[in-house]
């Protein structure tokens, strides 16, 4: 009895831990998962709120239908309606089922269209980041941060470690600070690509001569993961998106420590000191 007992008050905490470690992984997509990921950015939790406004309204029109269709199945049966009613046209009912879908389609699309104007525009944005799309990697520059600039390739079967993602985990990251507004601008060097986060709720597409912009603010530190979902050749499967959400200060670290890095590879002089660098980079902000 005891031991029931034991197993019994467990179970909450089984269930608990369960929840906490979906919450966990909640970046990156999980074996039949049917419903949209969670959400991460303020665009997301609003395209949440869209879908969920959207099924409901489908879903009381789908019942009324099929009440309405099991009514006309069981009251004109033919047993119990010999005679076939010979009503040409009804002018309210058909004013009704005019006017009602109207007002359906304006109550849903008055919640998209601000949802569409939202993500377009980045409003007072902290930081840019230029997304450039490549057959097949993806190449991330920030401008304001000294030009930094650096591609981004899948990492093969072969060489994966342990916790890395396959097809999704990459061997350098886009790196954005979190509660700062990113605007993200989007292009290509070839053909289309496109960006898109499904927990960040990014979708932009990458198309050559033209650069599109949105925006983007994560919400906590994680790691998220995204892919180009537009067929853009043989490569396609292997453009995966790869974004850690950092903290200010250690996104201001790995700036300084990527830009040391690149300057080192490419035999350049070290970089210089934050005092003198800090006017540069305020003039190039400007």
């Amino acid at each position: 009895m005891h031991l029931l007992r034991r197993r019994l008050a467990a179970v909450p905490i089984l269930l608990a831990s369960v929840l906490l470690a979906q919450a966990a992984h909640a970046q990156a997509p999980t074996p039949w998962e049917i419903d949209m990921q969670p959400g991460f950015s303020p665009i997301k939790r609003d395209i949440i709120a869209l879908n969920w406004l959207v099924f409901v309204i489908i879903t009381l029109i789908t019942i009324f239908v099929g009440v309405l269709l099991a009514w006309a199945l069981y009251r004109y049966h033919y047993r119990r309606h010999p005679v076939p009613t010979r009503v040409s046209h009804n002018t309210p009912l058909e004013i009704a089922w005019t006017v009602i879908p109207i007002l359906i389609l304006v109550i849903i699309a008055i919640p998209s269209f601000r949802l569409v104007y939202y993500e377009d525009r980045a409003q007072n944005p902290d930081l840019t980041v230029k997304v450039t799309g490549h057959q097949w990697n993806w190449e991330y520059t920030y401008p304001d941060q000294g030009g930094l600039d650096y591609a981004s390739h899948v990492i093969p079967d072969q060489n994966l470690k342990p916790g890395q993602l396959r097809l999704l985990s990459v061997d350098k990251p886009l790196v954005l600070p979190v509660g700062k507004r990113v605007r993200v601008l989007t292009t290509s060097a070839d053909v289309i690509h496109s960006f898109f986060i499904p927990s960040l709720g990014e979708q932009r597409y990458a198309i050559p001569g033209q650069t599109l912009e949105t925006w983007v603010q994560v919400d906590k530190p994680g790691v998220y993961y995204g892919e180009c979902n537009q067929i853009c050749g043989t490569g396609h499967s292997v453009m995966p998106i790869e974004v850690h959400g950092v903290s200010d200060a250690e996104f201001q670290q790995w700036v300084k420590q990527t830009k040391e890095q690149q300057n080192a590879e490419n035999g350049a002089a070290p970089a210089a000191p934050a005092a003198t660098a800090a006017p540069q980079l305020a003039e190039a902000r400007h």
